[in-house]
């Protein structure tokens, strides 16, 4: 676990276990709900929760090795989340030894603090520590605060495509790229 202290403040970040499952399961729901609650109908929003941020669909995302998650903790609360994917090219980038960021999420309550920030410059450290040579993401496209986020980081956009939500539903997106 990363423990860091600011003035009065506590934030840490530990790799989350299986038995996380409940925690990320929640953080995820809120979480997406608060930065992409409105991106599609609500039966398409309720489909995608359902099948992502249910505790078994958590347990089963844990389980798999290839997936690296981490809850960022906030005076001992959970704050946010991320999910990363070592060596994990898209087919557009043809460098074979970069990350994926899947997910990073904080909760609306923590926003304004430099968590987000903090989590992912964890994120990045642990992605060179593991011989990566750069780390990408997809962010919504109507997304405009994220795509501020990750511009102030450094990543370029290096493309666009779909962010699939369900069978029937898929939201436009930027590929974004930070090389190391």
């Amino acid at each position: 676990m990363k423990e860091v202290i600011k003035g009065s403040t506590m934030v840490s970040i530990r790799r989350a276990q299986e038995e996380d499952f409940s925690v990320l399961a929640e953080l995820g729901e809120q979480s997406f709900i608060q930065s992409h609650g409105w991106s599609a109908p609500p039966d398409v929003i309720g489909e995608y929760k359902k099948n992502n941020f249910t505790g078994e669909a958590c347990k089963k995302q844990l389980s798999d090795l290839a997936n690296v998650y981490h809850i960022l903790y906030h005076n001992h609360k959970p704050a946010g989340y991320s999910k990363i994917i070592f060596n994990a090219p898209p087919a557009t980038i043809p460098i074979q030894t970069i990350t994926k960021l899947e997910r990073l999420y904080l909760l609306k309550e923590y926003y304004g603090l430099g968590l987000g920030f903090h989590l992912l410059q964890f994120n990045i450290e642990l992605s060179k520590e593991h011989n990566q040579s750069g780390m990408w993401l997809e962010v919504w496209k109507e997304n405009q605060r994220a795509i501020d986020f990750y511009q102030k980081a450094g990543f370029k956009v290096t493309g666009s495509g779909f962010f699939k939500l369900t069978e029937a539903h898929s939201n436009p997106d930027y590929e974004m790229l930070l090389k190391y």
